[in-house]
């Protein structure tokens, strides 16, 4: 690179503490502060029970407080690891800057009853999102990322503005506690265009196919801007559709259409991570998948669960973008194949993922109705049996010992899922609508039968016979062709 020497020194790492500009070392001591009250908040709920509200305006309910835990702890993890990777960068204060403002944004959206209020701060949400994502002056690729995740954020709010404006003009009612209110009066092609708006907004925020392309186009965000955005920005269709379901479960074919878009979401997400060449690319397909799962949860009447995916998901993908280098330096590669075979591989398989089923029904009480229930275990089952068999997949066993530690990873793993997601039910339990399942119909059965049969085919690798298929994939797949790093010179820092 030009102004570069050729044999280039490598020196201490950046001391963090030392002659560090007054915003980031302020603001993260802020946002820890933030976290700390908005724990003392969730325990005087949990203890006092009760809703803070300003009427009209703000509304701090079960949902509130739990966010607000979460979202300040991933943002101050986001903050602290920040200083040492901004330090001495012209931008350090400007991305500190931006981080908290996305930080406050999202704590007030989850606060917000207004519905004006509310839509102001997902508009906000989702320009400081894309000022972080083309934080870098004078990179074209960065700024080229900005313009474009700036477009599709615009495109959602405008979205969430048209079914905002519908149901004030539906019910009269200019709160989100008060369209809730009057949600069974809904009906018409008023309530569909909302609610197919609201559905919009939602796929577009999340990343869901076919709006991916936004997610996949922001790799010059910084490390911890993708890690907030992969482990909290894209939750954010889960919370629109938990804030209004009692508008969307009115129908019970609304909600199996959400049920579909999420699975195809899920599958299309799962085979593009496949063609990845990088890790952060890798880990935006495997976002879009697991969002997937998520909306499919909330299209399956199981808000709570959505919810439980939303927060277990962050943990696992800002940890993992967080420590993506790391992960780049330890890979090797593998000396054996990544698909079980064999009869005894499947019936172990097999065998794990039903005894997991069974275990999540008795902690849970799912699945042991003629209801949705039964698909949620069945898609609870088979994430959590994937992660497992993927934490299994990086230690150095021989087949027969993978076999046997898949159970051994996965049952206490979807026991602990279990066991949040009742807490995390229990937390939300003055909302509205929480759980809205719905009878099983042929449709359910349907959707469910191609699902699984896609997932079992994928799981055995048939789609790498296909090179059509693989090209298919490495096209959907490719961001915006301006984001796109093709020489040496468009690494360099600016």
């Amino acid at each position: 690179m030009s102004g570069h020497s050729p044999k280039p020194t490598v020196g201490a790492l950046p001391d963090a503490t030392a002659d560090s500009p007054f915003a980031p070392v302020a603001l993260t001591r802020l946002v820890w502060a933030l976290f700390a009250a908005s724990v003392a908040v969730l325990f005087a709920r949990l203890r006092l029970g009760g809703a803070c509200e300003v009427p009209g305006v703000v509304a701090v309910d079960g949902l509130t407080v739990l966010l607000w835990v979460v979202v300040t702890f991933f943002s101050g993890i986001v903050h602290s690891y920040s200083r040492r990777y901004m330090a001495g960068s012209v931008h350090e204060t400007k991305f500190f800057a931006a981080v908290f403002g996305f930080t406050v944004a999202v704590m007030a959206l989850v606060a917000a009853d207004n519905v004006a209020l509310f839509w102001l701060c997902w508009l906000a949400m989702g320009l400081l999102m894309a000022k972080l994502i083309g934080i870098i002056d004078g990179w074209p690729q960065a700024r080229a990322a900005a313009s474009v995740a700036r477009r599709y954020f615009l495109a959602s709010s405008a979205f969430l503005g048209v079914a905002l404006a519908a149901l004030w003009w539906s019910t009269g009612a200019t709160t989100v506690s008060g369209i809730a209110a009057s949600a069974n009066g809904l009906g018409g092609p008023v309530w569909l265009l909302a609610c197919v708006a609201l559905v919009l907004a939602a796929m577009i925020q999340s990343a869901l196919v076919p709006f991916h392309g936004w997610l996949l186009s922001s790799m010059t965000a910084p490390t911890p801007a993708s890690a907030l955005m992969h482990a909290g920005f894209v939750n954010a269709g889960g919370i629109l559709l938990l804030r209004f379901a009692p508008v969307v479960t009115l129908d019970a074919t609304l909600m199996l259409g959400i049920v579909a878009v999420g699975a195809t979401s899920a599958l299309l997400g799962k085979l593009l991570k496949n063609v990845q060449s990088d890790v952060k690319s890798e880990l935006g397909c495997s976002t879009i998948g697991q969002m997937g799962f998520m909306i499919m949860q909330a299209g399956l009447g199981f808000f709570g669960a959505a919810i439980t995916h939303l927060i277990l998901h962050g943990f696992y993908k800002a940890y993992h973008f967080l420590s993506a280098g790391g992960a780049v330096e330890r890979t090797a590669p593998p000396d054996h194949e990544d698909h079980e075979t064999g009869a005894v591989g499947s019936a172990v398989i097999v065998a794990t993922g039903l005894a997991g089923g069974a275990l999540f029904a008795a902690l849970t009480g799912k699945g042991t109705h003629l209801d949705s229930g039964l698909l949620l275990v069945a898609f609870v089952v088979l994430t959590t049996l994937h992660a497992a068999r993927n934490v299994v997949a990086r230690a150095a066993l021989p087949a027969t010992a993978r076999y046997g530690a898949v159970p051994l990873v996965f049952l206490p793993a979807i026991a602990v899922y279990a066991l949040v997601y009742q807490g995390i039910s229990s937390v939300l339990s003055g909302l509205p609508v929480v759980e809205a399942p719905a009878e099983l119909s042929a449709l359910h059965a349907l959707v469910a039968g191609v699902f699984l049969v896609t997932y079992v085919a994928i799981e055995l690798g048939v789609h790498e016979r296909s090179r059509r298929l693989y090209v298919a994939l490495l096209n959907a797949s490719q961001p915006a062709s301006s984001t796109m790093l093709t020489a040496t010179e468009d690494y360099n820092e600016y």
